[in-house]
């Protein structure tokens, strides 16, 4: 997927934006995206993940038994963002159903179309796969991202209840 040409600060990105499958080669410079998205939802410092499950989420994206893939944005061979989803089966449909289960752009590519683009990236590969619904979840407080959201979804009106065990 290519969208059209991205200003980001006073840089200006050349006319397309790459959306593409993560490859093991990427390992840097995902690994410092998902650490960004992990700060943003107070996952740093003291609270981070522990490494082991950076690792296995980074083997699961290569794994042919696993459910769960990884897209990116790369621009001159420089990463802006990352989308990670998982197919899985719904007790209400017999097709696939399709989780966006992170979502991440560096903040300077923000309202740029970047994310709007990797969310229109696993719509397409939810539709290859047969699944009839995307979802996902975001932080009541994630404002600005919700703006985008709710021009490419619409609310489903679920609250999210969970228990750590």
């Amino acid at each position: 997927m290519i969208i059209s040409q991205v200003s980001i600060g006073r840089t200006t990105l050349p006319d397309t934006i790459t959306i593409r499958p993560v490859r093991a080669s990427d390992f840097p410079a995902w690994s410092t995206l998902w650490d960004g998205y992990n700060a943003f939802y107070g996952r740093a410092g003291a609270t981070a993940l522990p490494a082991q499950i950076t690792q296995m989420t980074w083997s699961r994206f290569f794994d042919g038994y696993e459910p769960v893939h990884a897209l990116v944005a790369e621009c001159d061979g420089v990463l802006l963002g990352l989308v990670h989803y998982i197919f899985h089966r719904n007790t209400s449909l017999i097709e696939p159903t399709c989780y966006l289960q992170d979502l991440f752009t560096v903040e300077a590519a923000r309202g740029k179309g970047i994310g709007r683009s990797l969310i229109n990236a696993v719509y397409e590969r939810a539709k290859e796969a047969g699944a009839t619904r995307v979802y996902w979840h975001t932080h009541e407080t994630n404002s600005t991202a919700m703006t985008l959201y709710d021009k490419v979804a619409e609310r489903s009106g679920f609250v999210v209840y969970r228990k750590l065990l």
